[in-house]
């Protein structure tokens, strides 16, 4: 009887020795920071402190000549922390690593570099399909902040320009209700023998959270709405203390907006922030009474909300005065360049740790959560959706 051929050689079959994965070495990075162009951004990603940290550990910072001067750090603090300062922007641009507020426009697209790693904001509400097919066009690896995650799951980028802005709201609130801009001359917070201020927050999420927060501590009574019991929960859990809570209940909403001084929408959605407050509602408010639509970069929650910007941040409509600038964190550009920066500065050490960013990619979940290109294939799912591209898994692109 005919023995039967085995498909492999007898050399194949015998053991092979286990090979292990050896880490590659710590790399140098070259990092450019160009100046932000767009409209009233006035942040800059890096501060000089962290440029310091970056430049000790033997990487290397090209910062465009003014880039911070806005958040007022100055090129000779750069300088001193051992960034090198170009005028040339092109040159910055021509840097392997890319590091942005704002995502890059499509003339400074053409600036980078091919194969170059871009780490910016995505903005996917706002952004338009010809950003992408210039960005696989270079075959660029692209993150976008805004979505890398944790360890503990959250959104570190979103959270702290969230509690920047939720603070600001109430301190921009108590400047407009000033006398001296046209406000009705209440002061924000409790005196002595003087009722307090009745301050209205929708949304309890992040914003909402850190509102409350600003305002209790000014000493005003506030009402918070969200439809979400486990939000409001979280809100009085992480405030210590008992407040006024409701869902968005229409009679108790309408009566709490006729009596309260000020009105801070918070409330975000999926696409486009829920409007939970309409037009008839706004004309019941009190004559003088402030809103701040801190949602309004996603449609704003109150029917009357309309863009303004920070040369002309508000406007009255039916007695009421509105606030609705898009990018309130960037009135704050020093304290909001400071909080960025904390959050780029270990991704970019541990980047070099790891041994590039294929390596911290592999390895690091939360930071693969913000990879949507990479080597110019589009590797997030909702932007291929959105816009209508070809998507791949980033998991069989990156072994």
């Amino acid at each position: 009887m005919q023995k039967p051929t085995s498909p492999f050689t007898k050399e194949q079959l015998l053991p092979k020795e286990e090979r292990l994965e050896i880490s590659k070495e710590k790399g140098a990075l070259f990092i450019g920071i160009p100046k932000e162009m767009s409209f009233q951004e006035k942040r800059v990603c890096l501060t000089p402190d962290a440029v310091s940290a970056l430049t000790s550990n033997g990487h290397r910072v090209m910062i465009e000549t003014g880039a911070g001067d806005n958040a007022f750090f100055n090129d000779h603090e750069y300088s001193e922390a051992g960034a090198e300062i170009a005028i040339d922007r092109a040159k910055v641009f021509g840097c392997p690593i890319i590091l942005k507020v704002e995502p890059p426009t499509l003339e400074e697209i053409e600036l980078i570099n091919p194969k170059a790693l871009l780490i910016s904001a995505i903005q996917i509400k706002i952004q338009h399909k010809d950003y992408f097919k210039k960005l696989s066009k270079k075959r660029i690896t692209a993150l976008g902040f805004e979505f890398i995650k944790d360890q503990d799951g959250a959104f570190p980028a979103v959270r702290q320009l969230s509690e920047i802005a939720g603070s600001a709201s109430i301190l921009i609130a108590s400047e407009i209700m000033s006398i001296t801009n046209q406000g009705n001359g209440l002061m924000l917070g409790n005196v002595s023998g003087v009722p307090p201020t009745e301050v209205v927050i929708i949304g309890a999420g992040t914003v909402g959270e850190f509102a409350a927060r600003s305002a209790i501590g000014l000493g005003a009574n506030i009402r918070v709405f969200d439809n979400s019991i486990s939000k409001l929960r979280a809100l009085q859990a992480n405030l210590g203390r008992t407040i006024y809570t409701s869902t968005m209940q229409p009679k108790n909403l309408q009566k709490a907006l006729m009596r309260c001084d000020v009105a801070i929408g918070a409330a975000k959605g999926e696409n486009r922030a829920p409007i939970l407050v309409n037009e008839t509602l706004v004309e019941q408010m009190k004559p003088g009474a402030v809103i701040i639509d801190v949602s309004i970069d996603m449609g704003g929650c109150f029917e009357t909300s309309e863009i303004t910007s920070h040369d002309n941040p508000t406007f009255v409509k039916h007695e009421v005065i509105h606030y609705c600038v898009p990018n309130i964190p960037a009135r704050y550009a020093r304290t909001s360049s400071v909080s960025i920066s904390n959050i780029f500065t270990p991704y970019l050490l541990k980047i070099a740790e790891d041994g590039g960013i294929e390596n911290s990619l592999r390895f690091d979940k939360g930071l693969k959560n913000g990879l949507y290109f990479y080597h110019g294939i589009l590797t997030n799912k909702s932007i291929a959706e959105w816009f209508d591209l070809d998507c791949s898994d980033a998991n069989l692109l990156i072994f």
